[in-house]
């Protein structure tokens, strides 16, 4: 009998189906009593959000009521798939409405596999039945069930703070024994990563295991050491171990290899550590403290600041110090916690938050590393003053004291600085509203990242969006980017996370607002059919020096039911613009409108509630202290038609802020939500009617 495919590395009979045809078939058959499932996704559906999305327009397709409960899986979750269709890891299937509708809706899943319910806050699962022998081990040939049995075995112990290092769960005997056995000639390294990480995660590779292993490794991922799974758990071994090459291997690694040398402190370990750090490199900074401190036997604050002064000596990048500000953050809460063996997670965390407040102002500190200590205590020093009467860190007088010190010198340490525009999107995303009414010193600061030729896209896209939102942006902008567009700025960049657009976009529309000679080289780029990634966003540029020709292109295009990536937002401002109203006005005049789909105006409509810094997320973001704050000013604004207002209402009240608080980023203190639900109860009588 011939063979038509494989499965995750075994061969499948023909006519034996696939584990995705598997799943289609039963999921078929799914649905009904306020239940409905979307159909198997496309890469458009590559997030929740989309798939929430994609359910709006499921009930309105089928006429279902909005309260529908439905599940789903996005583009993401069928990347555990392999192009066969075998199942390779858990299937994630999201969902909205009642839990338990949802649960009951799924059952117990296909024949042959099984649903494992995540809880009313978490997602459904879906794998496959394995068998086990009275060991609880698979057969070795069972490539699901082996992966079944890795994954119980991976959780690890985090013993420093968010670098997990040895597991502290001992393997059985029988468990041990398997596992060595895998590990026997001849091995396939591909294959044997999740067994050499179960193994060496409670310190047992062997000195022969690794002695045989490290030569298999070097030779197949020459080049791309880190390309192999266990590479990391291999290192420890080599350290733990004291492998005469461990040296050199950790300098082909390069700077990746921190945190092995971190957990084995040595005085070459430190001597590499600094080379690294001095480079900006953050997990060499978080390491280097680490092991500095072990070799020479001093406190971390003092280490630290011997740390910022070799880091300024050597003009290391200005990011550095945030990371080694983090660094010792972590390992003065993680002594603290060691302590405390009892000390749960929200009271380490109301330390640490006392901890930035005081290292701001610790003259033991150099000064860049206390402005370092600043910007994160700025997030924190009102909780740290709601929590005095209880605060772990010291009595009341104490901790009010430090939020008194750090309050008198914030300005002076703020001045001049902001966000870490390399880090994660999204932490800049959370501190967005900062800027909606910039201060002379924010827009300084916004222009001098844009001059600066190390800013990477990202940061240019922030600070670029920002200041032309603000009318701060000038030919001094220009100037800055134009000898850096068609190099840098022509690359794709995923905005649809963010509140801003992409810097192309934001730079192309400055450009035709001034009527800049660049400005025809710009739009003539993006008319070239090439780079694919610019054809959902061009239109968005028509924001740039607006027309009536402009604004009926874009209309156009709202009114086919294309996929908006910013398009309706932009009609909606540009429209504003040429008609010299406010965009909320102009958003609410299509509540209805054939054509229109009504989950993409009602986000439109929020994000234009402030015309000087729009809100370009592709979704209404229920974490982020923007969207609730414009959300309630449509609820209340009395220009606005009673169904205006109650999208803005309707649109708050599903905010996380009472639903999730704990989600809300950055954290509410109790005094701001506090004020979200005496906003809410004020308007009580208008939430029951919508």
């Amino acid at each position: 009998m011939g063979l038509d495919t494989t499965v995750a590395g075994k061969s499948r009979p023909a006519g034996q189906r696939s584990d995705l045809s598997s799943i289609k078939r039963w999921w078929r058959t799914l649905g009904g009593d306020g239940f409905a499932v979307l159909p198997p996704p496309t890469r458009s559906r590559y997030t929740q959000s989309d798939g929430h999305e994609d359910a709006a327009e499921l009930f309105a397709t089928r006429s279902l009521p909005t309260g529908t409960s439905f599940a789903y899986w996005h583009w993401q979750s069928h990347s555990a798939f392999d192009r066969a269709g075998g199942l390779k890891g858990e299937l994630y299937v999201h969902w909205g409405g009642d839990h338990a509708t949802v649960a009951a809706g799924l059952g117990d899943g296909p024949a042959d596999y099984r649903v494992i319910d995540g809880g009313p806050q978490g997602a459904f699962r879906i794998d496959k039945v394995t068998e086990r022998d009275d060991d609880g081990l698979p057969d070795p040939e069972d490539t699901a069930g082996v992966r079944q049995l890795l994954d119980r075995l991976r959780s690890p112990l985090v013993n420093r703070p968010g670098r997990p290092r040895h597991h502290d769960a001992p393997l059985t005997a029988a468990e041990e024994r398997w596992l060595h056995d895998r590990l026997r000639d001849p091995v396939e390294l591909s294959w044997a990563a999740g067994f050499v990480t179960a193994l060496e995660s409670r310190r047992a590779l062997s000195p022969e295991e690794t002695s045989r292993l490290l030569p298999a490794w070097r030779k197949e991922y020459a080049g791309r050491l880190t390309a192999w799974p266990a590479w990391a758990a291999l290192l420890d071994a080599l350290l733990r171990h004291d492998h005469e090459e461990v040296w050199d291997t950790a300098a082909s690694l390069g700077p990746q290899a921190s945190d092995a040398l971190g957990a084995a402190p040595s005085p070459r370990a430190l001597d590499i550590l600094r080379g690294w750090s001095l480079t900006g490199h953050p997990h060499a900074i978080h390491a280097w403290l680490d092991v500095h401190r072990a070799v020479h036997g001093t406190d971390p604050v003092r280490t630290a600041g011997a740390l910022a002064a070799e880091l300024t000596a050597h003009h290391a990048p200005e990011t550095s110090l945030s990371s080694l500000f983090g660094a010792l953050s972590a390992t003065i809460t993680a002594d603290w916690r060691a302590a405390r063996p009892t000390a749960d997670r929200s009271t380490a965390q109301a330390f640490a938050a006392l901890t930035a407040v005081r290292l701001a102002t610790d003259d033991d500190l150099p000064r860049p590393l206390r402005r370092a200590a600043a910007r994160r205590a700025d997030d924190q020093v009102a909780h740290v003053r709601e929590q005095a009467a209880r605060h772990p860190g010291g009595t009341e007088a104490d901790v009010l004291a430090a939020a008194d010190r750090y309050d008198a010198a914030r300005d002076d340490l703020l001045a001049g600085t902001g966000p870490d525009l390399t880090g994660y999107e999204g932490g800049l995303g959370d501190l967005y509203h900062r800027y909606r009414t910039p201060a002379p010193a924010d827009v300084q600061w916004l222009r001098d990242r844009v001059a600066d030729p190390s800013t990477g896209v990202q940061g240019i896209a922030f600070c670029l969006e920002l200041l032309l939102a603000h009318g701060e942006a000038g030919e001094a902008e220009l100037d800055a980017l134009l000898p850096r567009w068609k190099k840098e700025l022509t690359k794709q960049y995923r905005t649809t996370y963010t509140e801003w657009r992409h810097p192309l976009v934001t730079l192309t529309c400055l450009a035709l607002d001034l009527d800049h000679p660049a400005a025809a080289a710009l739009t003539a780029w993006w008319a070239k059919p090439k780079p694919l990634w610019k054809t959902p966003v061009r239109l968005l540029t028509h924001l740039g020096a607006p027309d009536e020709a402009k604004a009926a292109e874009l209309w156009d295009f709202v009114a086919s039911g294309a996929d908006d990536n910013g398009q309706l937002m932009t009609w909606v401002l540009l429209r504003a613009r040429l008609d010299g109203t406010h965009p909320l006005l102009v958003a609410e005049r299509l509540i209805g409108q054939r054509g229109i789909r009504a989950y993409v105006l009602h986000r439109v409509l929020i994000g234009v509630a402030d015309p000087s810094q729009p809100l370009w997320h592709y979704a209404v973001d229920p974490r982020s202290h923007s969207w609730l704050r414009r959300a309630q000013e449509v609820a209340d604004d009395p220009r606005l038609t009673d169904a205006a207002r109650a999208i803005g209402l309707r649109t708050a009240r599903e905010h996380y802020v009472f639903r999730y608080p704990d989600q809300v980023r950055p954290a509410l203190t109790d005094g701001q939500l506090a004020a979200a639900h005496a906003w809410a109860e004020a308007r009580a009588d208008r939430i029951a009617v919508d």
